[in-house]
Protein backbone atom coordinates (compact mmCIF):
# COMPACT_ATOMS: atom_id res chain seq x y z
CA UNK A 1 0.00 0.00 0.00
CA UNK A 2 2.96 2.52 1.01
CA UNK A 3 4.46 1.76 -2.53
CA UNK A 4 1.14 3.15 -4.10
CA UNK A 5 1.24 6.21 -1.70
CA UNK A 6 3.54 8.66 -4.05
CA UNK A 7 0.58 7.93 -6.63
CA UNK A 8 -2.80 8.51 -4.88
CA UNK A 9 -3.13 11.82 -5.85
CA UNK A 10 -3.14 10.90 -9.37
CA UNK A 11 -5.36 8.21 -9.01
CA UNK A 12 -7.78 10.48 -7.27
CA UNK A 13 -7.55 13.28 -9.85
CA UNK A 14 -8.19 10.10 -12.50
CA UNK A 15 -11.08 9.30 -11.12
CA UNK A 16 -13.07 11.42 -12.89
CA UNK A 17 -11.07 10.74 -16.47
CA UNK A 18 -11.54 7.33 -16.17
CA UNK A 19 -15.61 7.11 -15.53
CA UNK A 20 -15.47 9.94 -18.96
CA UNK A 21 -12.96 6.72 -20.59
CA UNK A 22 -15.62 4.36 -19.91
CA UNK A 23 -18.40 6.03 -21.36
CA UNK A 24 -16.24 6.83 -24.15
CA UNK A 25 -15.22 3.27 -24.75
CA UNK A 26 -19.17 2.29 -24.09
CA UNK A 27 -19.87 5.12 -27.32
CA UNK A 28 -16.86 3.80 -29.14
CA UNK A 29 -17.39 0.00 -29.34
CA UNK A 30 -21.43 0.64 -30.59
CA UNK A 31 -19.67 2.76 -32.97
CA UNK A 32 -16.81 0.32 -34.35
CA UNK A 33 -18.69 -3.09 -33.93
CA UNK A 34 -20.83 -2.77 -37.22
CA UNK A 35 -17.88 -1.24 -38.91
CA UNK A 36 -14.86 -4.02 -37.74
CA UNK A 37 -17.13 -6.59 -35.88
CA UNK A 38 -16.54 -7.72 -32.20
CA UNK A 39 -12.85 -7.95 -31.94
CA UNK A 40 -10.51 -5.62 -33.65
CA UNK A 41 -12.31 -2.19 -31.57
CA UNK A 42 -11.57 -4.29 -28.31
CA UNK A 43 -7.98 -4.99 -29.60
CA UNK A 44 -7.74 -1.11 -31.06
CA UNK A 45 -8.54 -0.28 -27.62
CA UNK A 46 -6.13 -2.44 -25.38
CA UNK A 47 -3.06 -1.97 -27.79
CA UNK A 48 -3.70 1.73 -28.77
CA UNK A 49 -5.57 3.54 -26.06
CA UNK A 50 -6.63 6.22 -28.01
CA UNK A 51 -9.57 8.04 -28.26
CA UNK A 52 -9.03 10.65 -30.73
CA UNK A 53 -7.31 7.67 -33.28
CA UNK A 54 -9.49 5.02 -32.72
CA UNK A 55 -12.93 7.66 -33.21
CA UNK A 56 -10.77 9.12 -36.28
CA UNK A 57 -10.48 6.13 -37.77
CA UNK A 58 -13.86 4.67 -36.90
CA UNK A 59 -15.21 8.33 -38.53
CA UNK A 60 -13.02 7.18 -42.17
CA UNK A 61 -14.97 3.42 -42.37
CA UNK A 62 -18.03 5.01 -41.42
CA UNK A 63 -17.70 7.54 -44.48
CA UNK A 64 -16.84 4.62 -46.55
CA UNK A 65 -13.06 5.18 -46.59
CA UNK A 66 -10.95 1.89 -47.02
CA UNK A 67 -9.04 0.79 -43.86
CA UNK A 68 -5.46 2.24 -44.89
CA UNK A 69 -6.85 5.53 -44.91
CA UNK A 70 -8.43 4.89 -41.66
CA UNK A 71 -5.07 3.88 -40.49
CA UNK A 72 -3.19 6.80 -41.79
CA UNK A 73 -5.90 8.94 -40.05
CA UNK A 74 -5.24 7.25 -36.45
CA UNK A 75 -1.74 7.12 -37.42
CA UNK A 76 -1.59 11.43 -37.68
CA UNK A 77 -4.00 12.14 -34.67
CA UNK A 78 -1.75 9.93 -32.75
CA UNK A 79 1.60 11.99 -33.98
CA UNK A 80 0.43 14.80 -31.25
CA UNK A 81 1.91 12.17 -28.89
CA UNK A 82 6.07 12.80 -29.61
CA UNK A 83 6.10 16.15 -28.69
CA UNK A 84 4.13 15.56 -25.41
CA UNK A 85 6.23 12.08 -24.95
CA UNK A 86 9.60 14.22 -25.43
CA UNK A 87 8.36 16.97 -22.60
CA UNK A 88 7.91 14.21 -20.48
CA UNK A 89 10.63 12.03 -20.85
CA UNK A 90 12.66 13.83 -18.41
CA UNK A 91 10.79 12.92 -15.67
CA UNK A 92 10.27 9.21 -16.36
CA UNK A 93 13.18 6.86 -14.80
CA UNK A 94 15.07 3.50 -14.82
CA UNK A 95 16.11 1.94 -17.39
CA UNK A 96 15.23 2.42 -21.36
CA UNK A 97 12.35 -0.43 -21.04
CA UNK A 98 11.21 0.80 -18.02
CA UNK A 99 10.66 4.41 -19.45
CA UNK A 100 8.90 3.05 -22.15
CA UNK A 101 7.13 1.26 -20.10
CA UNK A 102 6.48 4.40 -17.81
CA UNK A 103 5.80 6.71 -21.55
CA UNK A 104 2.82 4.82 -22.10
CA UNK A 105 0.96 6.55 -19.14
CA UNK A 106 1.38 9.30 -21.60
CA UNK A 107 -2.30 10.21 -22.30
CA UNK A 108 -4.09 13.66 -23.03
CA UNK A 109 -5.84 14.19 -19.50
CA UNK A 110 -2.70 12.50 -17.48
CA UNK A 111 -0.29 14.49 -19.27
CA UNK A 112 -2.46 17.86 -18.59
CA UNK A 113 -2.49 16.93 -15.11
CA UNK A 114 1.12 16.21 -14.49
CA UNK A 115 2.15 19.10 -16.03
CA UNK A 116 4.03 21.81 -13.53
CA UNK A 117 4.30 25.32 -13.37
CA UNK A 118 7.84 25.44 -14.03
CA UNK A 119 7.08 23.12 -17.28
CA UNK A 120 7.94 20.08 -15.68
CA UNK A 121 6.07 17.33 -15.42
CA UNK A 122 5.19 14.71 -11.98
CA UNK A 123 5.60 11.57 -12.57
CA UNK A 124 3.91 9.95 -10.32
CA UNK A 125 0.41 11.90 -11.40
CA UNK A 126 0.89 11.19 -14.66
CA UNK A 127 1.28 7.22 -13.67
CA UNK A 128 -1.49 7.10 -11.21
CA UNK A 129 -4.05 9.47 -13.30
CA UNK A 130 -3.51 6.90 -16.41
CA UNK A 131 -4.36 3.39 -13.87
CA UNK A 132 -8.27 4.37 -13.87
CA UNK A 133 -8.32 5.12 -17.41
CA UNK A 134 -6.54 2.43 -19.15
CA UNK A 135 -8.98 -0.65 -17.69
CA UNK A 136 -12.33 1.73 -17.83
CA UNK A 137 -11.39 2.48 -21.30
CA UNK A 138 -11.40 -0.99 -22.48
CA UNK A 139 -13.70 -2.48 -20.47
CA UNK A 140 -15.92 0.24 -22.05
CA UNK A 141 -15.33 -0.87 -25.33
CA UNK A 142 -16.05 -4.48 -24.28
CA UNK A 143 -19.75 -3.32 -23.19
CA UNK A 144 -20.34 -1.24 -26.11
CA UNK A 145 -19.46 -3.91 -28.52
CA UNK A 146 -20.97 -6.63 -26.55
CA UNK A 147 -24.49 -4.74 -26.04
CA UNK A 148 -24.34 -2.22 -28.62
CA UNK A 149 -28.06 -3.67 -29.72
CA UNK A 150 -29.23 -2.88 -26.58
CA UNK A 151 -27.40 0.45 -26.32
CA UNK A 152 -29.19 2.25 -29.47
CA UNK A 153 -27.75 4.90 -31.13
CA UNK A 154 -24.97 6.22 -28.95
CA UNK A 155 -26.09 10.05 -30.33
CA UNK A 156 -29.51 9.34 -29.28
CA UNK A 157 -27.67 8.93 -25.21
CA UNK A 158 -25.74 11.77 -25.38
CA UNK A 159 -22.86 9.98 -25.50
CA UNK A 160 -21.34 11.31 -28.65
CA UNK A 161 -20.76 14.67 -26.80
CA UNK A 162 -18.75 12.95 -24.66
CA UNK A 163 -15.75 13.30 -26.69
CA UNK A 164 -15.74 16.98 -27.42
CA UNK A 165 -16.53 17.68 -23.69
CA UNK A 166 -13.64 15.73 -22.93
CA UNK A 167 -11.45 18.00 -24.17
CA UNK A 168 -12.85 21.04 -23.69
CA UNK A 169 -12.19 20.05 -19.95
CA UNK A 170 -8.89 19.68 -20.55
CA UNK A 171 -8.63 23.19 -22.10
CA UNK A 172 -10.36 24.92 -19.51
CA UNK A 173 -8.02 23.69 -17.30
CA UNK A 174 -4.66 25.00 -19.21
CA UNK A 175 -6.58 28.59 -19.73
CA UNK A 176 -4.99 30.22 -16.58
CA UNK A 177 -1.06 29.66 -17.80
CA UNK A 178 0.25 32.36 -20.02
CA UNK A 179 -0.32 33.05 -23.52
CA UNK A 180 -2.76 29.91 -23.07
CA UNK A 181 -5.94 31.58 -24.26
CA UNK A 182 -4.50 32.70 -27.41
CA UNK A 183 -2.75 29.77 -28.20
CA UNK A 184 -6.46 28.44 -28.40
CA UNK A 185 -8.15 30.60 -30.40
CA UNK A 186 -5.47 30.53 -33.12
CA UNK A 187 -5.30 26.48 -33.22
CA UNK A 188 -9.00 26.50 -33.47
CA UNK A 189 -9.21 28.83 -36.01
CA UNK A 190 -6.36 26.90 -38.02
CA UNK A 191 -8.50 23.89 -37.42
CA UNK A 192 -11.67 25.59 -38.54
CA UNK A 193 -10.28 26.92 -41.54
CA UNK A 194 -8.72 24.00 -42.48
CA UNK A 195 -11.02 21.07 -42.02
CA UNK A 196 -13.34 21.89 -45.22
CA UNK A 197 -9.91 21.20 -47.76
CA UNK A 198 -7.90 18.54 -45.77
CA UNK A 199 -7.94 15.21 -45.09
CA UNK A 200 -9.42 14.37 -41.09
CA UNK A 201 -6.60 14.14 -38.49
CA UNK A 202 -4.49 16.73 -40.28
CA UNK A 203 -6.05 20.08 -39.61
CA UNK A 204 -5.88 19.15 -35.81
CA UNK A 205 -1.73 18.37 -36.17
CA UNK A 206 -1.56 21.63 -38.12
CA UNK A 207 -3.36 24.03 -35.52
CA UNK A 208 -0.70 22.90 -33.44
CA UNK A 209 1.44 25.47 -34.81
CA UNK A 210 -0.52 27.28 -32.27
CA UNK A 211 1.54 26.17 -29.57
CA UNK A 212 4.70 28.43 -30.92
CA UNK A 213 3.41 31.46 -29.58
CA UNK A 214 4.17 30.03 -26.46
CA UNK A 215 7.71 29.18 -27.52
CA UNK A 216 8.19 32.64 -28.90
CA UNK A 217 7.05 34.19 -25.47
CA UNK A 218 9.59 31.96 -23.94
CA UNK A 219 12.25 33.41 -25.53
Amino acid sequence: MNRLAPYQAGLKAGIGFGIAALLLGVSFGVLAEPLMGPVAPVVMSVVLFSGAAQFGATAVLAAGGDAATAIAAGTMLNARFLPMGVAAAPALRGSPLRRAIEGQAVVDASWALAVQHDGGFDREVLIGATIPQYPAWVAGTVIGVLGGGAIGDPAALGLDALFPAFFLGLLAAELGRPRALPVALLGGAIALALTPVLPPGLPVLLASVASLIGLLGER
